[in-house]
């Protein structure tokens, strides 16, 4: 317990506006071990990165899948892991606390939870369930000894609601929930950013998407920690696709001049 205790501590002590967390996300075992071979400091689940593993799309995952899944990344490497639970698998605040209680015994540092219903006709859960769901994730998160460091999540920029003054309420009410990280991924214009940074007095986590900020710029705008999302992943099935078309389209090999640094740095990953 002490020691899983210490790496969520670890974890939330990389959270340094000064310096931003970059937080790659693999998507299996493979990947895990490769960023962390690269020299991350931690890592996190990426939902639909797993999702695609599975030949299925993001949001198909049960809960018991993810929960093994992050398991498995966190048995692959030393490193703090925390893991994407979307919606907590859950609509009910109670619900999502057991969600929660669960990852605990996987080993992980963190988690998030965001406030996606699913629903594609109410995608946003009402403000007040939402705290809810919130302080019943944090309430379980932080309920021993082997802590979780919860990061709560403002979805409104990915599902069509570019309300800033929306999601900064949000943000602000997951901190007075008990929230260790904020997160509204979908942000991309800095003085939006630096307006969330500077209305709530947690770690702000940005994704790393186009149009997105450098992260020279997040940082002087006060972000704390960056993430990729499913960027890492569909960079991956993007190549295996440009790969595939060039055998079946022009029958040449020149994907292997892409594949040799991959090759050598898995090999040297893969042996450690």
């Amino acid at each position: 317990m002490n020691d899983r205790a210490a790496l969520a501590e670890r974890f939330l002590a990389l959270h340094d506006p000064a310096s931003p967390l970059l937080l790659p996300n693999p998507w299996d075992v493979g990947s895990a071990k490769l960023l962390a071979s690269l020299g991350f400091d931690a890592l996190a689940t990426t939902s639909s990165g797993f999702a695609a593993t599975l030949g299925r799309l993001d949001g198909s995952v049960t809960r018991d899948e993810a929960l093994g899944h992050a398991a498995s990344i966190v048995a692959a490497t030393d490193l703090p892991v925390s893991a994407d639970l979307e919606n907590g698998y859950a609509d009910e605040p109670a619900a999502v606390a057991e969600t929660v209680r669960l990852a605990l015994e996987t080993g992980l540092a963190g988690c998030s939870v965001e406030d996606y219903t699913g629903d594609d006709d109410a995608p946003i859960y009402d403000a007040g369930l939402a705290a809810e769901r919130i302080a019943a994730a944090a309430e379980a998160a932080h309920a021993g000894p082997a802590r979780l460091i919860l990061t709560a999540r403002s979805e409104n920029y990915l599902h069509g609601r570019r309300d800033l003054a929306d999601t900064i309420a949000r943000l602000q009410a997951y901190q007075e929930a008990g929230a260790d990280v904020l997160y509204a991924p979908g942000l991309k214009e800095v003085d939006d950013i630096r307006d969330v940074v500077s209305a709530v007095d947690r770690p702000v986590n940005v994704l790393a998407r186009p149009g997105a900020p450098p992260v020279s710029e997040l940082a002087a705008a006060g972000v704390a920690r960056v993430s990729v999302g499913g960027g890492f992943a569909f960079a991956a099935v993007g190549a295996v696709v440009e790969a595939g078309l060039e055998l079946l389209n022009e029958g040449t090999y020149t994907f292997w001049e892409r594949a040799r640094p991959g090759w050598e740095r898995a090999h040297s990953a893969f042996e450690t």
